[in-house]
């Protein structure tokens, strides 16, 4: 795999908690994320997994959490077997969310690691966009309640 970054970011009108909320809790997670469903902890070590179906075909893909800084930062690493490469260390992607508090809202950043090529970034980072603005339509709609539910 290579060095391209894939980086998402948009503005959502909430406060860095509330968008935190929404990123962690699995209910509101599977309104905007491709109605994934998403199992952890959220502790630094602690397995993840998501589960769902994609173009008709079932998947769980999986990772681990490495760092949890709430409201402010996340990390944990991604691999999916649908990208077709074996189940391998090299394989995997670290993704990063970092919120910002901005006049108004919160900037959310999401950046992929370890893409192959620019093509590929690209690729991921529209994924991620489609992905960050449900997240903001679900926590913009909900005023806030979104991960409350």
């Amino acid at each position: 795999m290579g060095n391209d970054i894939a980086t998402a970011s948009l503005t959502v009108d909430a406060p860095p908690d509330d968008v935190w909320r929404a990123l962690t809790d699995p209910a509101t997670i599977a309104r905007y994320y491709f109605g994934t469903t998403v199992t952890t902890d959220w502790r630094p070590g602690s397995p993840i997994t998501w589960a769902g179906e994609y173009e008709g075909k079932r998947y769980e893909d999986h990772g681990e959490i490495l760092e949890v800084d709430p409201p402010r930062r996340l990390r944990h690493t991604h691999f999916s077997p649908l990208g077709g490469k074996p189940d391998l260390p090299e394989n995997h992607h670290t993704l990063t969310y970092t919120l910002t508090p901005v006049a108004g809202g919160t900037e959310v950043t999401l950046e992929q690691d370890n893409n192959d090529g620019p093509e590929a970034a690209e690729h991921a980072a529209s994924n991620w966009r489609t992905m960050l603005a449900g997240l903001k339509e679900t926590v913009e709609q909900a005023g806030g309640a979104a991960a409350e539910d």
